[in-house]
């Protein structure tokens, strides 16, 4: 009977997945919020062994469909050139199918990964932990610093003066720098003082995260006037062994560094291991950043929550991190024994996923180039907007516009979108060095 439960449930959260990843801009963090809020509601009719298996296969349909809506819902005009990324790239020649294509193979790549890394998640991982985490503010540090110092300029230093000039060429820089600092204000006043009422105190987070994220990528989607170019479905796709070892080698760096260290996401582990790797550099740097982003989020979002399930002496509430393991922790603990469930639904999830994607992304795509896509992304703003209202109400509105203002500044400055990670990796930092408290007072918080 627990079997079919639990293949129940991995079916149930493999199609929620699959469908609400489909939407632009739309988290599936989010949806996991009112999951769980109609799973309160619901009590003890809900069986505990299906709170596991329905959320894993859940995030794992996301780390594969997300996929579609990155790649095919927007395109781009030469006001964005600088800052696209190489699927979207793939998407503006007519190689969207393709691009979706190498990101599932990826994500499939990420699965046995996973599974070839459970000795290393049981035997060594826990001792790793005991070391690390005692001093995990440093490492936080030491990557907020590099991330800051790696913002290379990217203007021209175009200009009739020698300030315009600077201003041109260092734009961004200042950009990121000052969204860095903007969003760690934030994430102080959010996390030391919160306007978001205790009820939904689980979503406390999520209006700001849709501020700083999902909306200026959506007005920078309705900004855009380039149209959908025609699509070619390919029958076969430029990947080598080689770049699936280089990929999966990069992947596993950056999904490590992601999967395990505190609000470091799979953008800030990939930016970390492909500078480690020289990636960038390579001839088909194009298709390894591609083949090992997908690794990468696969990692960060599966691997992540997947941890929770490395039960051990050394580990009793396993290592798990992310948002996914924040939001259910009112509702599900880990036990022994479970971590074999948690594979065995992956691979089945992740299966079915990889399939769901190829014949999806051959859906969207008949029908994207006659869609003005504009709308969709309205419908997204006006859905993301009431969800908001709904779980946070006009704090929660709020906390939004704020957001907004701080994550389109990156946006529309050509910075890393990651500085707006300030808003957990400082207060994060702060707290876990001790000091978070007397810098909450400093801003007259406590």
């Amino acid at each position: 009977m627990e079997f079919l439960t639990i293949l129940g449930y991995t079916l149930l959260g493999t199609a929620v997945g699959a469908v609400f990843s489909l939407f632009p801009s739309l988290h599936i963090y989010n949806v996991a919020g009112i999951v769980l809020v109609l799973w309160t509601y619901l009590g003890d009719s809900m069986q505990h062994a299906a709170v596991g298996p329905f959320f894993i296969s859940m995030i794992t349909a996301f780390a594969f469909i997300n996929t579609i809506p990155m790649t095919f819902f927007g395109a781009p005009d030469e006001s964005a050139q600088v800052t696209i990324l190489p699927n979207t790239i793939y998407f503006m020649n007519g190689k969207g199918y393709e691009a979706a294509v190498i990101q599932g193979l990826g994500a499939l790549i990420g699965v046995f990964l996973m599974i070839a890394l459970t000795p290393l998640f049981y035997y060594v991982l826990p001792y790793v932990d005991v070391v690390l985490s005692a001093h995990m503010h440093w490492i936080i540090l030491l990557i907020v610093v590099y991330l800051v110092l790696s913002e290379w300029p990217k203007g021209c230093g175009f200009g009739t003066t020698r300030l315009d000039r600077f201003s041109e060429a260092m734009g961004n820089v200042f950009a990121g720098l000052f969204t860095w600092v903007v969003s760690g204000i934030l994430g102080i006043i959010i996390l030391s003082k919160s306007i978001i009422t205790h009820e939904m105190g689980f979503q406390n987070i999520m209006p700001v995260f849709v501020g700083l994220f999902a909306i200026p990528s959506i007005l920078q989607n309705l900004v855009s006037t380039r149209q959908v170019p025609k699509q070619h479905i390919c029958t076969d796709i430029d990947v080598t062994a080689n770049d699936i070892g280089k990929s999966a080698f990069v992947g596993t760096v950056s999904g490590a560094i992601c999967g395990y260290v505190p609000a470091i996401t799979a953008g800030i582990g990939s930016i970390i291991a492909s500078h480690a790797t020289a990636m960038g550099f390579s001839a088909r740097g194009d298709v390894l950043f591609i083949l090992g982003g997908a690794i990468t989020k696969f990692l960060y979002y599966v691997g992540a929550f997947l941890l929770i399930f490395v039960v051990t002496p050394l580990t009793p509430a396993g290592v798990g991190k992310g948002g996914l393991n924040i939001i259910l922790r009112p509702i599900f603990t880990a036990e022994p024994g479970d971590y074999l469930m948690g594979i065995s639904v992956i691979l089945v999830a992740g299966g079915i996923s990889f399939f769901l994607l190829l014949w999806l992304s051959r859906w969207v795509l008949s029908w994207v180039a006659d869609v003005d896509y504009h709308d969709l992304y309205w419908a997204a703003f006006v859905a993301i907007t009431a969800l908001v209202a709904a779980l946070t109400g006009f704090p929660g509105l709020f906390t939004m516009l704020v957001g907004t203002a701080i994550g389109c500044v990156p946006v529309f400055f050509h910075a890393r979108r990651s500085n707006c990670m300030g808003v957990l990796l400082i207060p994060i930092c702060l707290n876990m060095a001790g000091y978070g408290d007397q810098v909450a007072a400093l801003f007259g918080l406590l």
